[in-house]
This record gives C-alpha cells, structure tokens and sequence, in this order.
C-alpha cells in the first residue's frame, strides 16, 4: 500500500515528466514516456540475456573476432529490414502500424499509429535502425549461448542480404541494357 509520502513522489515524477516532456517537444508530438518504457524494455531484455549467458557459465571472449562482427553486422542489417519493412512480416507490424503504400523491392512504407502506446512500438517496429539495437543484442547473446546455431542462422542472413543485393543488380543491368 502507497503512503502519502509514496504518493507525493510519484506525483512530482509525474509532473516533472510533463514538464520535460512540453519543454522538449516544443510544438512538436514526441512520445517521450513511451521511449522511456521502451528503454526501460531493452534493459531488461538485455539484463535477462545476460542473466542466461551468466547462468550457462560460458566465458565471454576477450574481444569479438573480426569475422563475428562482419558477420554480425550482415545479418543485423537483414534481420531487421525483414522484421521492419518486408511485406510478408507486415502482421506483426500491423496492430502498430498503418499501411501506407510499397517501399522498394518487396517492401513496406507504414506509419505508426498514433495512439498512446501503439505509437513508440510502431516507430520501433517499422525503423530498421531502431530494430537493428534488439537483433544485434539478440544475435551477440546467440553466439554467446548456442554458438553453432546462431552462427548458422546469421550465415543465411548474409547469404539473404548477398542475394538481395545480387536480385536488385541484376535488376539494375536488365534496367539499363533494354532501355538504352
């Protein structure tokens, strides 16, 4: 049960929220509580991936090699534009998000909805820069716990992102040498 004094502090941080929030958006509509939620999510995402390579007891390299983090990077890049922009993915975006129209090779342009709550998932969920800080923690924590299978799987990343970037070249050349 809160007591007064309980009560008294939460109102402050409430209203000193409110303050920050009118004084830093200016005219402008910024989710700030939502993006402190958010943030608040990842930390505990990222506290109970750590717990688990803890609890596993598996040292933590002296520093990640090279190749890991090429590797890494590649199936970032992939895994998040498939999560944030591919038609196929749109279901997990669409309570979130709204549909807006086609967004380059066999993707999505979507706004977030702009309900309290839905609006800072759906910006989350359709910026593959912002989902991109979820996959890599996720893919690290992977390779820390189930190396072989998530090197695996972040090896058909790559080869997905080298495919589509071989797909849009070919297109490119087709482009370029029947319409000259």
């Amino acid at each position: 049960m809160a007591t007064p004094a309980d009560n008294r502090i939460r109102r402050r941080a409430q209203a000193f929220l409110r303050r920050t929030g009118r004084g830093y958006a200016g005219a402008h509509d910024r989710p700030l509580r939502g993006y402190l939620t958010a943030m608040a999510a990842f930390g505990v995402y990222t506290a109970g991936w750590a717990a688990a390579v803890r609890l596993r007891g598996r040292p933590l390299p002296d520093r990640p090699e090279p190749w890991d983090v090429l590797l890494t990077s590649v199936a970032t890049f992939r895994l998040s534009r498939l999560l944030s922009k591919a038609s196929v993915t749109s279901p997990l975006r669409a309570p979130f998000t709204t549909y807006v129209g086609p967004q380059g090779p066999a993707e999505l342009h979507e706004e977030a909805q702009p309900e309290t709550g839905k609006e800072t998932v759906g910006e989350l969920v359709t910026c593959p820069f912002c989902m991109s800080v979820w996959v890599a923690s996720t893919l690290t924590a992977g390779q820390l716990l189930w190396p072989r299978a998530t090197r695996t799987a972040m090896g058909t990343l790559a080869a997905l992102a080298g495919a589509d970037a071989l797909q849009l070249a070919y297109g490119a050349l087709v482009a370029r040498t029947t319409d000259g």
